[in-house]
């Protein structure tokens, strides 16, 4: 068997691309897996550093409204759809899988133009272009979000990573506090941005962080690669650890009680899926998917939600500390969290994957 997946990007796109390839993997060792990307996006990092091939492919923006440069769209879709199709007949697609981002929307047309099945799997509450052109091509559509309004469309929720899903916050906790020079007696935050980093919720926790130690609040702070910082906190106790990027976010969410960071789809994923209440902060921009993403957490009690414009050192020391200072406020959003979250949308995938292949059908 033979896949070929298309999503890149972002790690939004990406991560659970290569977490289905996991899933694939475990199912059957010899299967054959090639990833679509582009040289722009993330994916020329983390497919590779996950053992997996990639193939690139030209990317070809859409633009949101009617400037000189739609009328360069269909050349260079038109190249980038023969690369998609390049690739697939040297791999001998058996599937092709698109998660979306500029990479997904040649190859659902390549893989049309080859016969080769098709499946899409939407992440987020408000579909991309990509998908929705893919969901048009296929009969098998699945969502990471139960309301995502694509036609015949599936939840299963979103594939994550094995290292996110088997996580024990419990058992793990000392070691992951200690991982990050942490003390085990502490209430700790986590506060993060996404991949790239978020500079308001890095410039609110900075400044909040003189208040935080005197509460006795220890902080993991990843303010991500992109986002240089002027003034860091002074050394002292607790611990306030800065950090522009962590590999392990495993042991990071092992090491926190509570969160403060966006929204994004695969955020609100992996910490229902541990179990892990959390302050969501949108973004300001956009469609306004990560409203959507983090509303029914907070609905199910197992976070609460506050406007970018909004968030301040003030609003965390009101809202979040409370929260900090209260364990059984903690377990029961925990708790909370932890009854929507889905940790077998992988593996769920992996074997529609496996059926639509299996039944030869498009």
């Amino acid at each position: 068997m033979r896949v070929v997946l298309a999503g890149g990007g972002t790690a939004g796109h990406i991560e659970p691309a290569l977490a289905l390839a996991d899933a694939l993997r475990r199912m059957d060792p010899g299967i054959g897996i090639t990833c679509l990307g582009t040289e722009r996006g993330l994916e020329t990092r983390l497919v590779p550093a996950r053992g997996y091939e990639l193939a690139l492919v030209p990317a070809v923006p859409l633009p949101r409204a009617i400037t000189p440069q739609l009328l360069t769209v269909p050349g260079r879709l038109a190249g980038a759809i023969n690369a998609a199709a390049g690739v697939m007949d040297r791999v001998q697609a058996d599937v092709l899988v698109g998660f979306g981002g500029y990479v997904a929307t040649p190859g659902y047309l390549a893989a049309r133009r080859r016969g080769v099945p098709i499946v899409v799997h939407e992440a987020n509450p408000r579909p991309g272009l990509a998908n929705r052109l893919g969901a048009r091509l296929t009969d098998h559509v699945y969502t990471g979000h139960p309301e995502t309004p694509l036609p015949r469309a599936k939840y299963v929720g979103i594939p994550l990573r094995q290292e996110i899903v088997a996580l024990d916050r419990l058992s793990t906790g000392d070691k992951a506090r200690s991982y990050f020079g942490l003390e085990n007696d502490r209430p700790t935050l986590l506060v993060f941005g996404g991949s790239q980093g978020a500079r308001t919720i890095n410039e609110a926790a900075l400044a909040a962080a003189p208040a935080l130690r005197q509460a006795g609040v220890q902080v993991i702070h990843v303010i991500g690669p992109k986002n240089a910082i002027e003034v860091e906190p002074p050394p002292g106790d607790p611990q306030y650890v800065v950090l522009p990027y962590v590999d392990r976010m495993d042991l990071a969410y092992a090491a926190a009680d509570f969160v403060l960071c966006r929204s994004g789809a695969m955020t609100c994923a992996e910490l229902t899926a541990v179990g892990l209440p959390a302050a969501y902060v949108p973004l300001p921009h956009g469609n306004g998917e990560q409203r959507l993403n983090a509303a029914p957490i907070v609905q199910a009690g197992g976070g609460m939600m506050v406007d970018n414009a909004d968030l301040t050192p003030e609003w965390i020391m009101r809202s979040v500390l409370p929260v900090l200072r209260d364990p059984e406020r903690v377990v029961a959003m925990s708790e909370a969290a932890s009854r929507i979250g889905r940790k077998d949308a992988d593996t769920v995938l992996a074997h529609e994957v496996m059926g639509v292949v299996a039944g030869g059908r498009r």
